[in-house]
C-alpha cells in the first residue's frame, strides 16, 4: 500500500513550526482503499502570507485537534505502508518530526513524485506540482490545500505506475538506493559518478552558484553523509532544498584536500560554509625606511594583501623574537617600536644600541644589520617539498614550503627525481595560504618527516 500524504504547515521547517492540515489517501496502485483529512491547530498564529496562499485561518484552525490529538490515528495510517509525497522530504520530516514529539517513530520507505517524474516523464518545464499536472492534463481542485494536492498527487502517482516502463519505482524502493535520501532536486547520477578518493567537493544552487564547500577523505562516502537522517531545522531543510548539482576536484591526499578547501572558502565565501570565514587576526613582521632613511622593523597586525617578512599567531611570539633579533644585530629598541618617546633609547639586557636613535650611527651602516636580521630570520624559516602520493599511479604530490610559508602544490610525474636544483615550481599551482594551512602543514611535517624534501 501507498501512503500518498500532503501536509500544509506554518512555515519551511519542522522543529519551529506546525501543521495546519494533513491528508493521507491509502492507495493500493488502482484505487484508494481509506482515506483521511483534518484541520490542525498548529498552536502558533498562521502567518498572513500564508493565510493568503492556503485560505487556512487562524479562526479555522481554532476548533481543530493539535496534532497531539490525532498523532496515534496518523501513525497507525503511515507505519505499515510507503509514505509517497510530492517534495517528500519536507512532508516526510515535518511528520516525523511532530510524530516524535507525540511519542511516535516513523520510520517507512519514501517515494517522491517529483524525482520520480523526472525519471518516468523526462523533459518538462517545470515538476512543481501544479505545472506537472498542468503539463499532464491532470486536474488539480482546491490547490494548496491538504487534500486537494494530496488527490492530485494520487492520480500523478497512478499516471507514473502506468508508464514506468524502466521500473523506476522499484528501483527507488530498493533497500539499497539513496534516491530517498536525495535533495529533491539533485540528479541521482552526479552522486553515482562521484569517486571514492581524497579531494573537494562543490554543492551549487540552480544558477551554479557555489553554496557549499567541503573536504573529503572519500568523496562519494562524505557527500553522501550530508543526506542521511531528517534533520528538521530550518537551515538543514533550506540548505537541501538549494541544492541542485555537485561537483568535485580529486586531491592525491587528505592534507591536499583540507588545503584547498581552506582556500576555496575564503575564495568563494560559500553562504551554508561557518568555519574559517573569519579574518585571521595573526600579526607578522614588516619592514619600511622613515623619513631619514632608517629601515624601522615593526610588528602589526597581519592586513588581507599584505605579505609580512614573517607571521606568527601571538604578539609575545613576535616580541620574543624581535628581541633576539635586537640583541644579536644591536639594533635599537625604538627604532623598531618596543620603545616609546624621542632620544637614546634604553638597551635591553645584553644589549648596546649603537645611537641610530640618537642620529650617531647613519641610516647607511644602521640599515646594513637591519638587512643582516632580516636574512638571518628568513634562513631560519624551513624550506622544504612533501612528496606524497598522486592521483593516480603515474604521479606524486607536491607541497611546497619556501621560508616558513606556504607556496603552492600540484603534482609531478613519478618518474621524475625530485632534486634540490630543479624548478619544482613549474609542476606547482601557487595559493595564497592562512594561519589554518600553515597549522594544518606543520602538524603534518611534524609527523612525517620520511615525506619531507628538505631544502638548504
Amino acid at each position: 500500500m501507498y501512503a500518498i500524504v500532503d501536509i500544509e504547515t506554518t512555515g519551511g521547517h519542522a522543529s519551529a513550526n506546525g501543521i495546519t492540515e494533513i491528508a493521507i489517501f491509502i492507495y493500493d496502485g488502482s484505487q484508494i482503499v481509506q482515506q483521511y483529512e483534518s484541520l490542525i491547530n498548529p498552536g502558533v498564529p498562521i502567518p498572513r502570507y500564508i493565510q493568503s496562499l492556503t485560505g487556512i485561518t487562524d479562526d479555522m484552525v481554532a476548533s481543530a485537534p493539535k496534532f497531539a490529538d490525532v498523532a496515534g490515528e496518523v501513525f497507525a495510517l503511515l507505519k505499515d505502508n510507503i509514505f509517497v509525497a510530492h517534495n517528500v522530504n519536507f512532508d516526510y520530516s515535518f511528520l516525523q518530526y511532530h510524530l516524535l514529539q507525540a511519542g511516535y517513530d516513523l520510520r517507512t520507505k519514501k517515494l517522491c513524485t517529483v524525482r520520480l517524474g523526472r525519471k518516468i516523464v523526462p523533459g518538462l518545464p517545470s515538476y512543481s506540482l501544479g505545472n506537472l499536472c498542468r503539463s499532464l492534463q491532470i486536474n488539480v481542485a482546491h490547490r494548496h490545500r491538504a487534500a486537494g494536492d494530496a488527490a492530485a498527487t494520487v492520480r500523478l502517482f497512478g499516471l507514473y505506475l502506468s508508464l514506468d516502463s524502466n521500473n523506476a519505482i522499484s528501483a527507488a524502493l530498493k533497500t539499497t538506493s539513496k534516491e530517498q535520501f536525495l535533495p529533491t532536486n539533485l540528479p541521482p547520477d552526479q552522486m553515482k559518478s562521484l569517486p571514492a578518493n581524497p579531494g573537494v567537493y562543490y554543492f551549487h544552487d540552480q544558477k551554479g552558484k557555489v553554496i557549499y564547500v567541503g573536504k573529503a577523505r572519500n568523496i562519494k562516502k562524505r557527500v553522501n553523509s550530508h543526506f542521511t537522517g531528517n534533520n528538521p531545522s530550518r537551515q538543514r531543510q533550506e540548505f537541501l532544498r538549494n541544492i541542485h548539482s555537485i561537483s568535485h576536484e580529486v586531491t592525491g591526499t587528505e592534507l591536499m584536500a583540507n588545503i584547498l578547501e581552506s582556500v576555496e572558502i575564503k575564495r568563494l565565501w560559500p553562504k551554508y560554509n561557518k568555519s574559517q570565514k573569519n579574518i585571521e587576526f595573526k600579526y607578522g613582521f614588516y619592514t619600511f625606511e622613515d623619513q631619514l632613511g632608517y629601515l624601522r622593523l615593526v610588528i602589526e597586525r597581519r592586513r588581507k594583501y599584505t605579505m609580512p617578512l614573517h607571521s606568527f599567531p601571538l604578539l609575545v611570539q613576535g616580541h620574543t623574537m624581535l628581541k633576539g633579533l635586537i640583541r644579536e644585530f644591536d639594533l635599537c629598541p625604538r627604532l623598531c617600536f618596543l620603545q616609546k618617546g624621542d632620544g637614546a633609547c634604553k638597551p635591553l639586557t645584553g644589549h648596546k644600541c649603537k645611537g641610530a636613535c640618537e642620529k650617531k650611527e647613519t641610516p647607511e651602516y644602521y640599515n646594513l644589520r637591519v638587512r643582516a636580521a632580516i636574512i638571518h630570520m628568513q634562513k631560519a624559516q624551513p624550506s622544504y617539498l612533501i612528496v606524497d602520493a598522486g592521483r593516480d599511479a603515474e604521479e606524486q604530490s607536491c607541497i611546497l614550503m619556501e621560508k616558513g610559508r606556504f607556496y603552492g602544490m600540484g603534482y609531478i610525474p613519478r618518474e621524475t627525481a625530485i632534486t634540490e636544483e630543479m624548478n619544482v615550481k613549474e609542476w606547482l599551482t601557487q595559493y595564497p595560504d592562512n594561519e589554518y594551512i600553515l597549522n594544518l602543514i606543520h602538524q603534518f611535517a611534524g609527523a612525517n618527516n620520511s615525506r619531507l624534501l628538505k631544502f638548504s
